[in-house]
């Protein structure tokens, strides 16, 4: 059969061909990205119509030091909020696009000039996900666009020269996995793997982790009866032994992460790190959701929030630091489900906190009576505070001169 390689349609084939064969042979020798350059982010999400303006919540994450996030789109009034802010930030590719930007290259090339180059370099934006919880999740049809979408992604960076700077990830929920307890025993399920093997191969040439959504508040909820509350808040407890691996765990969150760990060894990715992508606890539920209230979500964040900042890793993995982004930034009364949905967030809506784990809010709470106050202030207003200051000390430092 005789191929002629003066057919546009032959050569733009064989042209992508070259582009992903050369990205796949050169991939060992590119630097890796790291999208997560600290161990604790927070998930902005914005399924709500009462929340804070983007230019308010860069002024929140700076005062609660907050330096990484996630948000599920590539919003253009967040992205020229962040601008100047330093804080690193992962957007994300809705799943409703996939089908699209799987099509062709030139779909995930418009899409980046879009919505990410024009922020660049003034808005850190340091990953790009590529939907979120696809595998094991969503519609099958999903499942076989996400990988030509991923790479789609990749391609149009790599042309772009921002492939060094930017990562390409997928998140997945628990719903990947066949099994996780005990933590060694977790492995893929059988009709996940062979979309999530290629998958991994991918993004193990690309240097991309392993991101997880892991929730002890959802083991909990689902089996109160059976499950030590303790264990899932990282109180003293007895925890659980995982005879394989003689291994004792004193808490869900590590044994979420070392059950990754072992289903990606399984599947032949021994060295690919795992990230929590979303973890959190709800502070108000439906009468059915048990350990929803604030008492609890307070305990797990606090005690969450302490162990990351300790930078040490799982018992499988003990020289990984762990790192996490929290779910969620605030209370999104918007989003659908039951009533724990939308009570996630670290802050209420109007911006004070939900319960004290040692951050400020926009507006004194009840939570505590030692509240930094940024009500009515936001950026303009933070600007104005700053030049009344340096006004005032320039006054004073001319009446010292002057008076001498």
């Amino acid at each position: 059969m005789e191929i002629s390689f003066n057919n546009p349609t032959n050569q733009m084939a064989l042209s992508s061909f070259f582009v992903w064969l050369f990205l796949v042979f050169s991939a060992q020798f590119l630097n890796e990205v790291h999208a997560f350059t600290g161990t604790y982010g927070v998930n902005y999400g914005r399924i709500a119509d009462n929340i804070p303006p983007p230019q308010s919540v860069v002024t929140l994450l700076k005062a609660a030091k907050i330096k990484n996030i996630r948000i599920y789109d590539a919003n253009h009034d967040v992205l020229t909020a962040f601008k100047g802010s330093g804080i690193e930030i992962i957007v994300g590719i809705g799943n409703e696009f996939l089908k699209d930007i799987s099509v062709a290259e030139d779909r995930a090339m418009n899409w980046i000039k879009e919505n990410v180059q024009p922020y660049l370099p003034g808005t850190r934006i340091r990953g790009i996900a590529v939907g979120n919880e696809i595998l094991g999740s969503t519609a099958p049809e999903l499942w076989e666009v996400l990988l030509p979408a991923a790479k789609n992604v990749y391609i149009a960076l790599q042309r772009l020269g921002l492939a060094k700077t930017i990562e390409v990830s997928s998140p997945h929920s628990e719903a990947v996995f066949a099994n996780s307890f005990p933590p060694s025993s977790c492995v893929f399920r059988d009709d996940v793997a062979p979309f999530m093997k290629p998958l991994l191969q991918f993004f193990w040439q690309i240097g991309t982790p392993f991101y997880i959504n892991a929730y002890p508040f959802l083991a909990y909820k689902s089996d109160p009866e059976h499950i030590d509350i303790d264990y899932a808040l990282f109180k003293k407890s007895p925890g659980v032994y995982d005879a394989k691996t003689d291994l004792h765990y004193d808490n869900m969150f590590d044994a979420m992460i070392d059950a990754g760990y072992a289903a990606l060894e399984k599947a032949g990715f021994p060295k690919m790190e795992v990230i929590v992508s979303e973890t959190g606890w709800a502070s108000r539920g439906d009468e059915d959701e048990a350990g929803a209230n604030v008492k609890n979500a307070r305990t797990y964040n606090h005690n969450l929030k302490k162990k990351l900042a300790k930078k040490k890793g799982t018992p499988y993995r003990p020289k990984i630091k762990v790192r996490a982004y929290v779910f969620a930034l605030f209370n999104e009364n918007l989003k659908p489900g039951p009533t724990s949905e939308r009570n996630f967030g670290l802050f209420k809506a109007d911006g004070s906190i939900a319960y004290d784990i040692g951050f400020t809010g926009l507006v004194p709470s009840s939570a505590t009576s030692s509240l930094l106050s940024f009500k009515g202030i936001g950026i303009q207003g933070w600007v104005r505070s700053s030049y009344s200051w340096a006004f005032t000390s320039c006054a004073a430092v001319l009446f010292l001169i002057l008076t001498s």
